[in-house]
């Protein structure tokens, strides 16, 4: 079992234990693949651990950008979390209804506008319901609480960036999507987009980094992952993924063992799969 660490992962016991302590706040975090036809928020409604607030990536985005769920801007973040009853001073866990999947997403994104107290539930909602813990479909009573918000740009990386960082090979970019996406074997569910990799990425997928029940691999079998993937942990890491969802997962697994310098690709493979003017590699290499 993960060492409960209110900054990157907490166990369902935890989560139990603390469920009702005023400074807690839990969200509900899911996002279903567009192809699934699901959608998270009636789920919410129906079934959520008690208290917990729906986070709606594709809403608390910029809406601006063509790219699905990208970033959104500091005023809308803040707007949203307030509207949630969610600010300063708050321990915020956050977990998803497939286990480890979306969820890593919210962490990243709180982390990215300065909230460290901010943890994944391990396992998720799977978890919580197979140990018979309770849920509820009633909404919670929320209460607006001001969430101050200090940006920090080093965790976030742009198109030019990742670009550079292909070219000059000074970065570890790991890609969260299957191997067969990575090699270009699998066509990509985004239309339009080509095949592959970036240039000089590793394949990394996001679920050889967890357990069968959905739960993080332990510190020392996330370093033997990292190995058997041939990350360079040595240099500042950039993830990947499809549209920067699963690629959080890696970057929750890297503070996990403890580094600190990585950073996330927000396009991802939507926006670099799509980009006429990067190269795209196939294969293993």
């Amino acid at each position: 079992m993960a060492t409960d660490d209110i900054t990157t992962l907490v166990s369902t016991g935890w989560l139990a234990d603390h469920l009702k302590d005023p400074d807690v706040r839990v969200l509900d975090g899911t996002w279903f693949m567009p192809a699934t036809g699901r959608d998270a928020r009636a789920e919410f409604e129906t079934r959520h651990i008690p208290n917990a607030r729906f986070f709606d990536i594709d809403d608390i985005s910029d809406h601006r950008s063509d790219l699905p769920h990208m970033v959104p801007p500091v005023e809308k973040f803040m707007s949203r979390v307030r509207a949630l009853g969610v600010g300063d001073g708050h321990k915020i866990v956050v977990y998803d209804a497939h286990g480890l999947f979306s969820a890593a997403r919210v962490w990243w994104l709180f982390r990215l506008m300065g909230h460290d107290q901010i943890a994944v539930l391990d396992g998720g909602l799977p978890k919580w319901l197979d140990e018979g813990r309770p849920t509820e479909d009633t909404p919670p009573v929320i209460r607006d609480r001001h969430m101050t918000v200090r940006r920090r740009p080093e965790m976030v990386r742009d198109v030019t960036q990742v670009a550079q960082a292909s070219k000059l090979g000074d970065h570890t970019i790991l890609d969260a999507r299957s191997a067969e996406r990575f090699r270009g074997d699998a066509p990509e569910p985004r239309e339009g987009l080509r095949a592959g990799h970036i240039p000089g990425a590793r394949s990394t997928p996001y679920t050889d980094l967890l357990n069968a029940d959905g739960t993080m691999k332990l510190p020392e079998d996330l370093r033997a992952v990292f190995d058997a993937a041939g990350a360079d942990l040595d240099k500042p890491v950039i993830t990947t993924c499809g549209s920067g969802v699963t690629a959080a997962v890696i970057n929750l697994a890297l503070a996990r063992i403890g580094k600190t310098d990585h950073a996330l690709y927000d396009g991802s493979w939507t926006e670099w799969g799509a980009f006429p003017t990067v190269n795209v590699a196939t294969g293993d290499a």
